[in-house]
């Protein structure tokens, strides 16, 4: 079974807590993250200061805020199919 490694070259803040998110394979993804911004790491990110804080760690290629949040960049890149289930598990917590 191949496991396809997702990497993020680049993002750009596009909206309030909306990225636009470039992928290694050429794709890209305009993810609103505001549904999933619950819980103990994502809370804090509801500070637009702090979600605006958001970089590329070099080492693995994903987005990561100060606080430590980050999002593993396969599940960004399928965001469309995974983005709703995702929320649903944020919401629970």
């Amino acid at each position: 079974m191949l496991h396809r490694v997702c990497r993020i070259t680049s993002f750009q803040i596009v909206g309030r807590y909306t990225l636009r998110v470039q992928f290694n394979d050429g794709s890209e993804q305009t993810i609103d993250f505001e549904l999933v911004l619950y819980g103990q790491m994502y809370g804090p990110l509801r500070d637009v200061a702090m979600f605006n804080q958001v970089q590329i760690d070099p080492e693995v290629q994903t987005l990561v805020w100060p606080n430590g949040a980050d999002f593993d960049p396969a599940t960004l890149h399928d965001w469309l199919e995974l983005g709703e289930a995702f929320a649903e598990r944020a919401r629970q917590r």
